[in-house]
């Protein structure tokens, strides 16, 4: 098959990218590099993906709606990954603007790309556990409520998973929603928690935790998540379907234990400035994925334990720290 992956230099667009096309796949990665972390990092990524035959690349700002809709008609996919977001739960309060741009012009861009592209057959999207907001019941499950989105990045990924909604109720075009929850592991956000505080302990450098390291998160592994992401764009149904399934390690676990298990991976004790609660963040993330292991055969396998050691592995690798 011919695959469109938007956010093909992302954390998880570049191992799907990878992983597609080890399965045979014609993929075509798009990406507009920007600046919300270090750009060297996306071009390392691409670089792994440089020397594969099927793997093309075109830079791109998927929110450029009539740049985005003429390569998708030249490129003609049979199905299209949209991966590209602006993400970030905190980073949403001091740059709104960029979410607007990114998370909501940038999925439409892609809704209208791929609906006007006779060639699509089906669109497989991120979303984002963020959009169940603060709760006490868990786990979480895709029929439960979500009006309460507790920052503007989770706003904009539920607005994300209505507007797919109404394109597939209008034009029939077939989506699978993925509410990814704390997806880490090599090649990852240097934004991301575990990313800094490995960062810091291995520099000397005290780590900043907060509500006393007692949020709980569904941590879920890189390799786990792509296993079943490439399952549902092979598969995805080609009629009028819109799905949204949760994908996440179904484990939570609070935020402490994985610092321990970043302190173990290190080898050294990290300094702890305990801070309050941070505006946006919510207590506990945690997925019922039993659809997803019912019509994929999902199963989370990998252990915290073993998960943050190969990223450490290849965090210190990558920088030689």
């Amino acid at each position: 098959m011919k695959i469109l992956v938007t956010g093909a230099a992302g954390f998880i667009g570049s191992h799907a990218a990878l992983a597609l096309t080890g399965r045979g796949h014609h993929v075509l990665g798009v990406d507009s590099l920007n600046d919300y972390y270090d750009p060297a990092l996306k071009e390392s990524r691409l670089a792994r993906l440089s020397g594969q035959p099927l793997f093309e690349f075109e830079k791109l700002d998927i929110a450029e709606d009539a740049a985005l809709g003429a390569l998708m008609t030249k490129y003609a996919p049979d199905r299209v990954l949209h991966l590209a977001a602006q993400a970030g739960v905190r980073y949403s309060i001091e740059n709104p603007m960029a979410y607007a741009r990114s998370n909501l012009l940038g999925h439409l861009s892609v809704l209208e790309a791929a609906r006007h592209t006779s060639s699509v057959r089906h669109l497989t999207y991120a979303s984002s556990s963020s959009v169940y907001g603060e709760r006490d019941d868990a786990p979480f499950r895709e029929t439960d409520p979500v009006e309460t989105p507790m920052s503007l990045y989770a706003a904009t990924k539920r607005a994300d998973e209505l507007m797919s909604a109404t394109y597939c109720r209008l034009y029939g075009l077939a989506q699978t929603g993925l509410r990814f929850f704390t997806v880490y592991g090599p090649w990852g956000r240097p934004d991301m928690a575990y990313w800094l505080f490995t960062k810091a302990i291995l520099a000397g450098e005290p780590i900043k935790v907060f509500n006393d390291g007692n949020m709980e998160r569904d941590f879920t592994y890189v390799d786990d998540v792509i296993r079943t992401v490439v399952k549902i764009v092979e598969a995805g149904a080609e009629t009028g379907t819109h799905t949204l399934y949760n994908i996440g390690g179904s484990d939570p676990r609070p935020l402490k234990d994985f610092i321990a298990a970043i302190e173990k991976a290190v080898g050294r004790k990290a300094e702890k400035i305990m801070l309050p609660m941070q505006p946006g963040d919510v207590t506990r993330t945690s997925a019922d994925v039993s659809a997803l292991a019912r019509d994929f055969d999902y199963a989370a396998t990998t252990r915290i334990e073993d998960g943050v050691q190969a990223f450490v592995d290849w965090y210190q690798a990558y920088f030689k720290a």
